[in-house]
């Protein structure tokens, strides 16, 4: 049986999709699944990679987390036309088929928003596609959410859409629109697709945050939805 996958996209870059990730991924080993969390693309530097190596108690090298590295902070597609490189879309989906193996869930991160193109061609929103993975958008939980979720909700096919899960990450000082925004998201999103996280920080090792208290009601809420 294949496993699951589980495809961590987000309304922008820097929006907290390696702290989710890497959390979740810590909170899915802690539970007793085998899950595997990847990030094919980084580019910017491995720091997002090195995280997740982190939350999987270093059991994999940084190359089979992170096979596409590229130093140039942009996004991956042209990072790696700086390098006079073409990374194809069926390379990473024979990569993530490959890292599906021998695991009960595949949790793979992706660069930038959802339509941030990663290669020739393709984003995010292809991979998940191609993959029927069960897409979560991370979006900062401030004044501009609702249009935000919005848009990358749409942009996705409707079978993704019903799969969909959106993750509110409150932000260190929050506005107004921060007490409203998720129940006017799960209006468009449905009741039990929208998750509220606490302030979870610009870590990249995640390795020593507790696992506890609203952080961890909310990963158990976003587990059971998915």
């Amino acid at each position: 049986m294949k496993s699951r996958v589980l495809f961590i996209t987000g309304t922008n870059t820097s929006v907290g999709k390696t702290v989710l990730s890497s959390l979740l991924t810590r909170h899915l080993l802690a539970s007793g699944v085998a899950v595997r969390a990847v990030k094919p693309l980084c580019s910017g530097g491995r720091d997002d990679a090195v995280s997740l190596r982190a939350a999987q108690e270093n059991r994999l090298t940084l190359d089979e987390i992170n096979p596409w590295c590229f130093a140039s902070p942009l996004t991956p597609l042209l990072a790696a036309r700086r390098r006079r490189l073409k990374v194809q879309e069926k390379d990473v989906l024979e990569f993530l088929t490959r890292a599906r193996k021998g695991c009960d869930v595949l949790l793979v991160e992706g660069a930038g928003g959802l339509l941030s193109p990663l290669g020739e061609g393709f984003c995010s929103r292809e991979l998940i596609v191609a993959l029927k993975a069960t897409p979560i958008v991370v979006c900062p939980n401030r004044l501009g959410a609702i249009n935000l979720s919005r848009l990358v909700l749409e942009a996705l096919p409707v079978a993704s859409r019903k799969r969909a899960q959106v993750a509110l990450i409150a932000r260190p000082h929050a506005d107004s629109s921060a007490r409203t925004n998720a129940a006017m998201i799960r209006e468009f999103a449905g009741g039990n697709a929208v998750h509220e996280f606490p302030w979870l920080g610009s870590i990249v090792n995640t390795a020593d945050v507790k696992l506890a208290g609203k952080l961890k009601r909310a990963l158990q809420r976003l587990v059971a939805e998915i």
